[in-house]
C-alpha cells in the first residue's frame, strides 16, 4: 500500500502496491480542510483500513516477496485475522503434545537405542520414524544417558574414596626404607632428643606441639613448616606420637634430619604406660566391634539406594567411612592431659596441615578458663567446611541427640587447637567422650557417623574458647575453588578432606603450599620417587 501526495498538495491518494487500484483519493482545499470533511475522512478510514489489511494479507499469502512497511504489517496480522496459523507454530504445538504423551509412557522392554544423536538421525531416515516414535526413542536415550552419568559419578566417588584411604607407594617406600635404616644405622637410632635436652620435654617455658600420625612425610612437613615460620624456633618442642609399626621409620627420619634449634621427641603408643585397655576400653570396643569394622571396611555401596541418593550425599557418607576414624592415633587427642601430665598448655596439630605463620602468640591467648581454643566453623560462605552446625554432624531424629543438643549450635574445628591442660584436668571431658561413644555403639552408629569430631563436640561443650579464624583455614582437601589470597594469609592451612596434597587426587594449585616444605634433595625422598 502506498501514499501519494500531489506536488501542489491539493490531493492525497492511497493505492495498493501494484498501483492498479486506487483505494482512496482525497481532495484538499487550497487553504483549509473543513471539519466536516475531516470527520468524514477519518470515519471512512476507520471503516476501510481492516479491509486494506485483509487485502494485503491475501496478496502476501499469494506470494508477494517485496512489501512496503504497511504491506508487511498486513502480512503479519492478515493470517491471524483469517484464522490461519504458521506451519512452524502448528508443528511445534503438535510436537509438544506428543512429548507430553511420551513423558508418561513406559519405555518398551528391549527397545534398541542409538549410541549418538547422529545415529538417531540415521535411524529416523532408514526406519521412517513417525514423530511419536522419535520422541519415545529420544526420551529413552536421555534416561539412559542420565543413568550412565550418575553411575559414572558414583564410580568416581568410590575410586576417590579408595585413593584417599590408601597409602601411596612412595610414602610406603619411605617408611620401609627408614625402618630398615633404623636397624642398620646407629645414627638413625640415636636418642631423641639428646640426653641434655630431656628436661625440656616437660618444661612449660617452652612451646609444646603435639602431633599424632603414622605418615612420616606429612609429619616432616608439619614440623619443618612450624619451625621455619616461628620467630622463636629455639623455644619449640615437638612431641610426635605414632603407632608401633611406624615408630622405627619415624624415629629414623627425625634422627637423620635435624630441625635444630627446635627439639623433637618421637614416641610410639606402645611406649605410653597409661595407654592400657583398662584406660581406653571404648576404643578397644570400637576396634573389635564387628559392626564397626564392617561399616568402615565393608562394601560401601551395599545397601545404598543410589537412585535416591545425590552424589554429594554419597560423597559425605564415604568421607565419614574412612578407616582412620577407628584408629587409636585419631582418638589420642582426647588423652593428652594423661599422656603429658607435666605440661600446662599445648597446641595440637593434625598431620594434614601446613604452618605458614608464627604460632608463638597462641601461648599468650587467654582462654578465659576454657579448655579448648578453636576456630568456629559456622560463619563462612563455604558450605563444605565453614557453614557447619551440630545438625551437620548428628542425627537429630535420635531421641538422645534431640534431648541434649541444639541443631543450630555452631561447630568448631579440630586440627589446630590450643589446649589448657590445667583447666582440662578439672573437667570430666574424657568420661563424657567415652560415655557418648558407648551410646553410639549401642545404637549401631545411628547417632553420628563421622569419626572423632562429633563426640568431641559433645565432650567439650561449654569448654571452648573461640579464636580468630585467621589462625586456621580449613577445606583445602575438599574444594578446588579455595581462594588463593586467603590461603596465603592464613597462619595454618588445613588440607582436611580427601584430596590430600601427598595424593595424586590433591588439587594441583593448592599443592605448592605443602610441597614447599618437602626436602626433595633428601636421598630417601628421591629414591622413593615422592610426588613432586
Amino acid at each position: 500500500m502506498q501514499l501519494h501526495i500531489s506536488p501542489s498538495m491539493r490531493s492525497i491518494t492511497i493505492s495498493s502496491s501494484n498501483e492498479f487500484i486506487d483505494l482512496m483519493k482525497i481532495k484538499v482545499a487550497a487553504r483549509h480542510i473543513s471539519y466536516r470533511t475531516l470527520f468524514h475522512t477519518i470515519l471512512i478510514l476507520a471503516f476501510l483500513l481492516p479491509f486494506v489489511f485483509i487485502l494485503t494479507a491475501l496478496v502476501t499469502l499469494e506470494g508477494v516477496n517485496k512489501c512496503s512497511s504497511i504491506d508487511c504489517l498486513g502480512r503479519r496480522i492478515g493470517p491471524r485475522l483469517l484464522g490461519r496459523v504458521d506451519d512452524s507454530e502448528r508443528l511445534a504445538r503438535d510436537f509438544y503434545k506428543i512429548l507430553n504423551e511420551v513423558s508418561t509412557q513406559e519405555i518398551p522392554d528391549g527397545l534398541k537405542l542409538p549410541n549418538s544423536f547422529s545415529q538417531l538421525v540415521s535411524d529416523m531416515k532408514n526406519n521412517h520414524y513417525d514423530a511419536k516414535t522419535f520422541a519415545l526413542v529420544l526420551r529413552a536415550m536421555m534416561d539412559k544417558f542420565e543413568r550412565d552419568m550418575r553411575e559414572s559419578k558414583f564410580a568416581e566417588l568410590m575410586n576417590k574414596h579408595f585413593a584417599a584411604s590408601s597409602i601411596p607407594k612412595g610414602i610406603h617406600c619411605l617408611s620401609l626404607r627408614l625402618t630398615d635404616e633404623y636397624s642398620s644405622n646407629a645414627h638413625a637410632r640415636r636418642q631423641l632428643p639428646s640426653p641434655e635436652f630431656l628436661p625440656v620435654l616437660s618444661d612449660n617455658a617452652y612451646h609444646h606441639f603435639i602431633l599424632s600420625t603414622d605418615n612420616i612425610l606429612a609429619a616432616s612437613v608439619v614440623v619443618s613448616s612450624a619451625v621455619q615460620s616461628s620467630s622463636k624456633p629455639e623455644k619449640i618442642v615437638f612431641h610426635i606420637i605414632t603407632d608401633k609399626k611406624t615408630y622405627a621409620g619415624m624415629h629414623s627420619w627425625f634422627a637423620l634430619n635435624s630441625v635444630a634449634p627446635a627439639i623433637v621427641e618421637v614416641k610410639g603408643v606402645h611406649q605410653f604406660d597409661w595407654l592400657t585397655r583398662e584406660n581406653v576400653p571404648v576404643l578397644e570396643a570400637v576396634e573389635s566391634h564387628n559392626g564397626v569394622r564392617n561399616y568402615y571396611h565393608g562394601n560401601h555401596v551395599a545397601g545404598a539406594n543410589l537412585t535416591e541418593t545425590t552424589p554429594r550425599t554419597f560423597a559425605s557418607k564415604l568421607q565419614s567411612r574412612s578407616p582412620k576414624y577407628i584408629s587409636l592415633l585419631n582418638h589420642l587427642r582426647i588423652y593428652i592431659p594423661e599422656l603429658f601430665p607435666n605440661l600446662d598448655k599445648v597446641v595440637f596439630l593434625d598431620d594434614d596441615i601446613v604452618v605458614q605463620g608464627d604460632l608463638t602468640p597462641l601461648w599468650d591467648v587467654d582462654l578465659g578458663g576454657k579448655v579448648n581454643g578453636a576456630v568456629e566453623t559456622c560463619r563462612g560462605e563455604d558450605e563444605w567446611v565453614m557453614s557447619k552446625r551440630l545438625r551437620n554432624y548428628f542425627n537429630f531424629s535420635h531421641p538422645l541427640i534431640a534431648k541434649h543438643l541444639d541443631p543450630e549450635e555452631c561447630a568448631w574445628a579440630y586440627g589446630m587447637n590450643v589446649f589448657d591442660l590445667q583447666a582440662w584436668r578439672k573437667t570430666n571431658i574424657r568420661e563424657t567422650y567415652h560415655s557418648w561413644l558407648r551410646e553410639n555403639l549401642k545404637s549401631n552408629l545411628t547417632m553420628w557417623k563421622l569419626g572423632t569430631l562429633p563426640p568431641a563436640l559433645i565432650a567439650f561443650k561449654g569448654h571452648v574458647h573461640i579464636i580468630d579464624s585467621s589462625w586456621h583455614m580449613l577445606g583445602l582437601g575438599y574444594q578446588s575453588k579455595t581462594n588463593i589470597e586467603n590461603v596465603k594469609k592464613a597462619a595454618v592451612i588445613h588440607y582436611n578432606g580427601q584430596s590430600k596434597p601427598w595424593l595424586e587426587i590433591g588439587f594441583e594449585h593448592l599443592r605448592p603450599f605443602w610441597t614447599k616444605y618437602v626436602n626433595y634433595s633428601n636421598d630417601f625422598i628421591k629414591n622413593c620417587h615422592i610426588l613432586e
